[in-house]
């Protein structure tokens, strides 16, 4: 087989094609666009190193019938990439090309396009709502500095609020701030087109439909669940889950000593944050739950926040469960839990 391995750039991308044996059939620039013309050729090895264009070339590929290996991008150093501080694009690929030749490269998992474009719609909805807050954040800089103090609440009736604020106190409105908060506003509506979406996208999928039956899990939290998983046959046990998610601790022992950390925060942070606020109701519309009652003993003995976190690992293991046997949430079943 024949290993064809390409350092991807925005425009241009490196090609270098080597038989098994390591003889360099072919090394050529060619622009990014147009790479699916370099798998007109018998079934191949494709190797490339993850990037924003990684999946799609891995896509391309694998469509045309190819193997497709994407490459961790902390694990390409051992590889050769940039051995002896000697780097460039046509250093890149023949090391990588010579290393697969010699080894079949791990590659992290290829996901669907759904996943990829799910993930796309949450991280979009995610820059509309932190622009928001920035935006809400300098309108409040700007009161405070003329010692006027509004108390929380919910962003969407933010500048009906200043407003209501400025007039009562007989303050004019500059024509900058006002400029703020109609941005604010047209942010409000944006957000509320996106929930929709996602909302109308969990509802249509099965898994999602499901997921959403465990208290506090809305359709942000399905969907991006879902999206980081993306085949749930990748993890052998919940346990797995729990680890690539993050929500493990960690540990760092040597010789004698043993110690075990915090939580080892791998993966998706976006996901982790939202499983923590996804318990964080669970708790307050089922007080009564055995895995919130559970979770209350931990609360007693090391903090409520220790004790949401380690709520959120028990929720995946939920999720996994209910994704792999097809069924919804039944807190019967989570009664077996041990409240310790």
């Amino acid at each position: 087989m024949q290993h064809l391995a390409i350092d991807l750039g925005g425009r241009e991308s490196q090609v270098c094609l080597m038989e098994e044996d390591g003889e360099v059939l072919r090394e050529t620039r060619v622009p990014t666009l147009q790479l699916e013309a370099e798998f007109q050729r018998p079934k191949c090895r494709v190797i490339v190193e993850t990037c924003a264009e990684a999946f799609g070339v891995a896509d391309a590929a694998l469509r045309l019938g190819h193997e497709a290996r994407v490459v961790p991008a902390t694990l390409v150093r051992a590889l050769g990439v940039g051995a002896r501080r000697m780097k460039s694009d046509r250093r890149d690929a023949l090391a990588l090309s010579s290393a697969s030749c010699r080894m079949d490269l791990p590659s992290v998992h290829i996901p669907s396009p759904w996943s990829r474009e799910t993930k796309s719609m949450c991280s979009m909805r995610d820059g509309l709502v932190q622009s928001r807050t920035m935006l809400v954040n300098t309108v409040r800089g700007w009161m405070r500095a003329r010692r006027q103090m509004l108390s929380r609440g919910d962003p969407k009736r933010f500048p009906a609020r200043v407003r209501l604020l400025l007039t009562e106190t007989e303050t004019p409105l500059p024509e900058f701030v006002e400029r703020q908060l109609c941005t604010i506003e047209a942010l409000n509506e944006q957000v509320k087109a996106a929930d929709v979406e996602l909302g109308k996208r969990a509802k249509d999928h099965p898994v999602c439909a499901r997921l959403m039956s465990v208290p506090g899990v809305g359709p942000q939290t399905a969907l991006r669940f879902v999206a980081a998983v993306d085949e749930i046959g990748r993890f052998t046990n919940a346990h797995d889950l729990e680890s690539y998610l993050g929500l493990t601790p960690g540990e760092d022992s040597s010789s004698a000593r043993k110690r075990i950390t915090s939580i080892t925060k791998a993966g998706a942070p976006g996901l982790r944050w939202v499983l923590v606020e996804a318990c964080w109701v669970f708790k307050r519309c089922r007080p009564n739950d055995p895995i919130v009652l559970w979770a209350d003993k931990i609360a007693q003995r090391r903090g409520k926040r220790i004790a949401v976190v380690a709520m959120a690992r028990k929720v995946v293991g939920i999720l996994y469960a209910l994704w792999r046997d097809g069924t919804t949430y039944d807190p019967t079943r989570s009664a077996r839990i041990p409240v310790e």
